[in-house]
């Protein structure tokens, strides 16, 4: 029987608590790693962390040499797709809730969080909010079964990211959450629970 090896990555609020309301609720026997990110929102710094590629480092780290499907939220969700462009055959599955996934979100009416975040974060590093990845002709490459999760009411990731990102990769499938915000993982875990576990069983 094969052991779930499952690691939760959040946005740039980096807390690694934001997914433990959800992965209560999938099976005790699944090995769970909930990542947080130095130096962001209220998170520690480490001075070995200074880049979006250190985060990613941070991911491949948890991630080891076994099979895993990572879980991710917003910014979560770009350094996710970045590992299973890496690392094809090691991530098994992919749920991304609420992200930009990589992609220019201006052109498909998002709000700019960068200004509250940095207002909210004042000492918080530049590269923080400096990194606007664009990895839109990359993802048609990532394979894997995808499980986008989005809701209705989210200025951040408004639902035309999710039909894009869904558009883009070869195997994924949206569901919208009504009235769902930004932070509908953390807040309505048990509204998700069930398409992530039939998801990832």
């Amino acid at each position: 029987m094969m052991t779930h090896r499952l690691v939760f990555m959040p946005g740039v609020g980096a807390d690694p608590a934001f997914w433990r309301p959800l992965g209560e609720r999938l099976p005790v026997t699944w090995k769970k790693t909930y990542l947080g990110w130095p130096g962001l929102g209220e998170q520690p710094a480490d001075p070995a962390v200074n880049s979006y590629d250190d985060l990613l480092g941070l991911v491949e780290a948890a991630m080891g040499d076994a099979p895993v499907d990572l879980l991710a939220q917003s910014m979560g969700g770009a350094l996710a797709l970045r590992a299973a462009l890496r690392r094809p055959h090691q991530v098994r599955r992919l749920v991304l809730t609420a992200t930009a996934g990589g992609m220019d979100m201006s052109a498909l009416g998002a709000a700019d969080w960068r200004v509250d975040y940095r207002r909210d974060h004042p000492n918080v590093a530049p590269w923080v909010t400096g990194w606007r990845p664009d990895m839109t002709e990359h993802l048609p490459r990532i394979v894997q079964p995808a499980l986008l999760l989005w809701g209705d009411a989210d200025p951040v990731s408004p639902v035309a990211v999710g039909q894009r990102l869904r558009d883009l990769l070869p195997h994924a499938s949206l569901h919208v959450i009504p009235g769902g915000d930004h932070m509908f993982a953390r807040d309505r875990p048990e509204t998700i629970a069930k398409l992530i576990l039939a998801h990832l069983d």
